[in-house]
């Protein structure tokens, strides 16, 4: 099981591809390479292409579905997430109502038109408050989502040729291809940086000379040739 630095194994990747075959998301702990969200929970959803892409464990972290490197995400360890049984309470019944004896006073007959008026008790009203009391909310960390992956182009000169390619992280977009000097030089014309000039320059240079004297031959040998020819006219 990879521990919550190091990121994902090979022989993890191929487990949570089997585990997603078979129906299931595998849960995941965020390592530091992730960022803020290291220690944090998920769930992986999908695996991409790697080929593509170093980002290729689709991890699901609250609402949202972001790729990350295996790097990003270890195995979580067994039992993480889970919420604790919450131990039952049984209600308890109500004991029964004990009825008090009613305790009367002998009262003195009063002479009509002489009783006294009733006494009224006082009426007391209990008010019961009730308090609602909410659970903290707790605050979820969004997740960053992760820029593209850098673009890298290439111009390059060799054995006479220029080439350029393009790579976008782990992914060829073009791989290399001839240039004419001419569109070389254009490109290079873009970074202004002296010392690439000169070295341009200088290859142009040495370029221009060999193609030169590789005229000056084919020059000479066409004349020889159609001195050679001129000669087998005449003898003919």
């Amino acid at each position: 099981m990879g521990a919550a630095g190091q990121g994902l194994s090979e022989d993890e990747v191929r487990g949570i591809r089997e585990a997603l075959a078979a129906g299931r998301k595998p849960k995941v702990v965020f390592t530091a390479a992730a960022g803020q969200i290291a220690g944090q929970l998920g769930q992986v959803v999908e695996l991409t292409d790697p080929a593509k892409s170093d980002e290729f464990v689709v991890v699901r972290f609250g609402r949202d579905e972001l790729p990350f490197s295996p790097a990003d995400v270890a195995v979580a360890p067994r039992g993480a997430g889970r919420r604790p049984a919450e131990p039952k309470v049984e209600p308890v019944p109500a004991e029964p109502a004990v009825v008090e004896p009613e305790f009367v006073l002998d009262r003195v007959p009063q002479p009509r038109g002489q009783e006294q008026p009733r006494r009224e008790e006082p009426k007391v009203e209990t008010v019961e408050s009730k308090v609602e009391v909410k659970p903290a909310r707790r605050a979820v960390k969004a997740a960053k989502p992760k820029g593209p992956a850098g673009l890298t182009v290439t111009l390059a000169y060799a054995d006479g040729e220029w080439t350029v390619a393009a790579q976008q992280g782990g992914k060829v977009l073009a791989r290399p291809y001839v240039l004419k000097p001419a569109e070389a030089l254009r490109m290079v014309a873009l970074v202004d940086v002296p010392g690439v000039h000169e070295a341009v320059e200088q290859i142009l240079a040495a370029e221009r000379s060999e193609a030169e004297r590789q005229a000056e031959k084919l020059r000479a040998e066409l004349a020889e040739i159609e001195a050679r020819l001129a000669e087998l006219r005449e003898a003919g």
